[in-house]
């Protein structure tokens, strides 16, 4: 490969290994948060509802900025906002107050909701058009792998001992309590110190590269169908909306899958030293389905058969993880990541397909369907709450049913049916 495309290409997957490390953290921070500023379960998922709700407020927002900045600066700045968000965690440890953590949350989202709208183009432009599905397929290893490893190093920092302390503050009378409760939630912030330190390296490292400017022709759409030219409104588009309504589901019992498996593995009696490893294990089943979909797609089978066996599968292993117990329930929450992870690769361009101008603007709309997964982890934590955490994945099934009903036929509403000849 060319150098002068091979070095970009090395930046842009040095982002989207950040994108995964910084999004997954939460996986561990849901459980920590939780004991540390005890919270019940509705609380505690608020982690992933202020995080993910930044792509919902921040999505049309960073268009604009990068439209006044360029897309190069614009991955300086968005770097900048994630790095900004982490030190909010050191005062909010300091204080132990949760709304401060759901603040640096919420700017860390809007970083990265400016990273991705910056950095997907230059997947597209760096390399020939045919090959852009396998730059983009790589990108997602990358993310994943960061989302594998994010966990793991996180929780050995500060949930090395979560099981002891848990026990011994029931035997503790309030000031000891408040002491004990301090001192673990200090343990966020000198990883949170590394991770902002790094961020603004990365953040000076970009600005100064030799990384190419994304021009405005070359993110525009090159053609249009035929017949797409009397279209006025993305309104007009019935199978872009739905697609953006299947998104957020997708997202959302995504995240579900990611987040949950901590504290449902401690559910099931499995330890917190134990349990903290399992979001990784989510992560690799997602990183497998990766690279069958590299390997098999269009080869094998195309994106709705992949998009069809993936909510088969979802269904399939959710209801198993329901009606099993112990470490075998758990392996089926963990397996949610194998059904979901081609339903992103497949559901996209199913959606933007004969947009024509207005691609861009359906791609704004997609990305703020990935508030999907700041609503429904947050009904996930109310269900637990009010159930177990073993019945609140009932929820998921309603929603694999809709993406496996959008593979099925739901893509294809609305589209323009081609004339026969005559």
């Amino acid at each position: 490969m060319n150098k002068s495309v091979l070095n970009p290409l090395v930046i842009i997957g040095t982002l989207f290994f950040v994108f995964g490390f910084v999004t997954w953290l939460s996986a561990v921070l849901i459980p920590y948060l939780q004991l540390a500023c005890e919270l019940n379960s509705f609380q505690s998922y608020l982690v992933a509802f202020a995080f993910y709700i930044s792509y919902f407020l921040m999505g049309i927002p960073s268009g604009w900025l990068l439209k006044l900045t360029g897309f190069k600066n614009g991955l300086s700045i968005g770097l900048i906002l994630v790095a900004a968000g982490s030190l909010l965690f050191v005062p909010a440890a300091i204080n132990r107050f949760y709304p401060l953590f759901l603040l640096g949350l919420f700017v860390q989202g809007a970083g990265l909701t400016v990273l991705q709208t910056a950095s997907n183009p230059y997947v597209t432009i760096l390399g020939p058009k045919e090959s852009a599905a396998r730059r983009i397929s790589f990108m997602g290893i990358c993310n994943g792998i960061a989302g594998a490893l994010a966990p793991l190093i996180l929780g050995a920092v500060i949930l090395n001992d979560a099981d002891a302390v848990k026990h011994k503050l029931n035997s503790l009378d309030v000031f000891d309590r408040i002491t004990e409760l301090d001192a673990l939630a200090a343990k966020v912030i000198v990883p949170y110190l590394v991770i902002t330190g790094i961020l603004i390296i990365l953040a000076v490292m970009i600005r100064f590269s030799a990384l190419p400017e994304v021009t405005e022709e070359e993110t525009e759409e090159a053609t249009e169908l035929a017949g797409q030219q009397v279209k006025t409104s993305i309104l007009q588009f019935p199978h872009l909306l739905l697609g953006v309504l299947i998104l957020f589901l997708y997202t959302g019992v995504e995240v579900i899958a990611g987040n949950s498996i901590i504290g449902y593995g401690a559910f099931q009696g499995i330890p917190l030293s134990v349990s903290k490893f399992f979001t990784s294990f989510t992560l690799i089943s997602m990183l497998a389905g990766y690279l069958i979909g590299i390997v098999c797609i269009p080869r094998f089978f195309s994106q709705e058969s992949a998009l069809k066996s993936s909510a088969l599968l979802g269904i399939f292993f959710a209801v198993c993880a329901i009606f099993s117990n112990g470490i075998i329930s758990v392996v089926f929450v963990a397996l949610l990541g194998l059904a979901n992870s081609l339903m992103w690769p497949s559901i996209w361009p199913l959606a933007i397909a004969g947009l024509g101008r207005f691609t861009k603007t359906g791609s704004s709309l997609l990305v703020m369907a990935i508030s999907g997964a700041a609503v429904l982890p947050l009904l996930y934590g109310y269900v637990t709450d009010h159930t177990n955490p073993q019945r609140a994945y009932w929820i998921v099934v309603p929603c694999y049913i809709a993406i496996g009903y959008y593979a099925m036929w739901g893509h294809k509403i609305g589209k323009n049916k081609k004339k026969p000849i005559s």
